[in-house]
């Protein structure tokens, strides 16, 4: 007992304190008490103690946090003002104290070996906290909230960090030439010239803002960012089952939709291009198992080969390539973007179909990351075996669909 009041002493002598900060410095004495309950108490203790007027500890602004714990029911309300036109469920509190506040009560910490202190931030962002859920009925919740409000002290104002919306699904794209995602220009790299008609964009639009496009408006968001499960070249088809994609919704001002219309106003807007089939609501955790996940995938190609070799010398060859381990070094048209190394993938099951006019129609169920038009031109000697080596012949894929991704959904939260 009188080494807290020694302590409690030594802080009182650096001058004006409020109850707040003196509570905040032995905030793990006693329970059921607020900052400022026990800063009172503390100061009674102390007056008795040292028999001191109680009237002697009237001060000026506290040297500690300014006087900033006066304000919580100003921040309060500027919190809930500004999150009135926002959709939500669940929030938390942050604040971002002035780094001379912060030192403060640092250096009194230090100064006197505290064992037990509470910075400065925490009680605001609790006693804030409680103050903008008795406004607002929503409930605070710093483990998962739908959006943080961030106190700038120093600049005097309230930033708003609105977690996103994810939601899990399927997409099939029916036209070539559109990439997956949103491409800068090269030339301008997405500051707008007269190549890209100053848009900014490599492609005049991608499935990404293809999907995303009704859902901006629906949730009245900033962007939206897709996340799939690999990627189709730009000139192949998506079509069969689909590919597993989850769409990430930024900084969203409405939450509560309903899957299915969304689905639907999706498919109307992205119609004839792109059709999307959505499961369910998502989250990040699904967005990194997504991106890791390495599921087989199924190709239909059309090949064009030399025509002096017979449909069973295709199969003959196509055959050889079943099972077998292939070995391809980055592909020259990905060497720009992609790290110069070795991959190997196994090509699980392949089969030729038969032709159709002058090409082979070829079926291809290969690991995640094998290179299919490789696999058939071999890539000047880049991948091998290829069909190309087993044919002795040149031979390239002239159209590609991807039909099937593997073992996505049975495995995602």
């Amino acid at each position: 007992m009188m080494d807290l009041l020694e302590k409690i002493h030594q802080t009182l002598e650096y001058g004006g304190i409020c109850d707040h900060c003196l509570g905040r410095l032995f905030a793990k004495r006693s329970f059921g008490l607020t900052n400022e309950q026990r800063g009172h108490a503390l100061r009674v203790v102390h007056a008795l103690a040292y028999n001191i007027p109680f009237a002697s500890y009237e001060r000026d602004t506290c040297w500690v946090c300014n006087d900033l714990l006066e304000s919580i029911s100003g921040w309060a309300q500027r919190v809930a003002v500004t999150l009135k036109d926002i959709e939500y469920n669940t929030f938390v509190i942050g604040t971002r104290t002035p780094p001379m506040m912060t030192e403060s009560e640092e250096m009194i910490w230090s100064d006197l070996s505290l064992e037990h202190p509470e910075p400065l931030k925490s009680e605001m962002n609790r006693e804030v906290g409680k103050a903008v859920s008795a406004l607002t009925g929503k409930k605070g919740d710093p483990k998962n909230p739908e959006i943080a409000a961030v106190l700038n002290i120093a600049d005097d104002r309230v930033e708003l960090q609105i977690a996103p919306i994810y939601f899990f699904g399927w997409y099939l794209k029916y036209e070539r030439g559109i990439p997956q995602t949103h491409w800068d220009c090269r030339a301008c790299r997405g500051n707008g010239c007269e190549k890209c008609s100053f848009t900014g964009k490599q492609y005049p639009t991608s499935v990404e803002e293809l999907i995303a496009d009704a859902p901006k408006r629906i949730f009245a968001a900033d962007c939206g960012i897709l996340h799939g499960a690999g990627r189709e070249d730009i000139d192949a088809l998506m079509i069969g089952t689909g590919r597993p994609f989850v769409m990430e919704m930024q900084n969203p001002k409405i939450r509560n939709v309903n899957l299915q219309e969304l689905e639907s106003a999706i498919n109307a807007s992205a119609a004839p291009r792109v059709q999307v089939k959505l499961e369910r609501w998502s989250n990040k955790k699904t967005v990194e198992m997504l991106k890791s996940h390495k599921g087989h995938k199924t190709y239909r190609i059309l090949v064009d080969i030399d025509s002096s070799v017979s449909l069973e010398t295709v199969r003959n060859a196509v055959s050889k390539l079943k099972g077998v381990l292939i070995h391809q070094r980055t592909p020259e048209r990905v060497a720009h973007r992609r790290v110069d190394l070795v991959r190997e993938r196994y090509v699980v099951d392949i089969e030729c179909l038969g032709m159709e006019s002058s090409l082979y129609r070829i079926e291809v169920t290969g690991e995640g990351g094998l290179y299919i038009k490789e696999l058939v031109s071999g890539d000047g000697g880049r991948t091998t075996p290829s069909l190309a080596e087993l044919l002795a012949v040149s031979a390239r894929v002239v159209a590609l669909d991807v039909v099937q991704v593997d073992g996505i959904a049975g495995n995602l939260p």
